[in-house]
């Protein structure tokens, strides 16, 4: 059915939660996956605060983490997995944007991760997402 799993990730645990989901779905498939990480970067006066190259530093060094620790587990669950990280414009369309680059034929994501007080005004990633996308979506809840 599908051959290659695309699954975002932002480090929060229901994120990590559809990760292990995923790469257990992709094994049970023989699928291989692509764990994307959208680098959210604060721009300049972003909430009152300057986002110093130290800032930038750090959530690099997070979202490095985060692909770390899916790499782990697709090793143990004997899963291909290739990493992925990019800065889009919004995570979003970088989620689409990964899928479409790596030729993924499923995008397989938590219902939501980080923020979820922000998603109520600025609109749920995996809602843009599955409004958006041209591929299939599978929501972990």
């Amino acid at each position: 059915m599908f051959k290659h799993v695309l699954i975002p990730t932002d480090g929060s645990p229901r994120s990590r939660k559809a990760l292990k989901a995923g790469i257990a779905l992709a094994k049970e498939l023989g699928a291989k996956v692509t764990v994307y990480h959208a680098l959210e970067l604060l721009p300049p006066y972003a909430d009152g605060r300057f986002a110093t190259e130290p800032v930038q530093a750090a959530a690099r060094r997070e979202a490095q983490k985060s692909l770390d620790e899916a790499a782990r587990i697709a090793r143990t669950a004997a899963v291909a997995c290739e990493l992925r990280i990019s800065e889009p414009v919004t995570v979003y369309q970088g989620i689409i944007a990964a899928a479409r680059k790596n030729k993924c034929d499923v995008i397989f994501m938590a219902s939501h991760g980080r923020g979820e007080l922000a998603s109520l005004v600025l609109g749920s990633v995996t809602v843009k997402v599955l409004a958006h996308s041209k591929i299939p979506v599978v929501v972990f809840r």
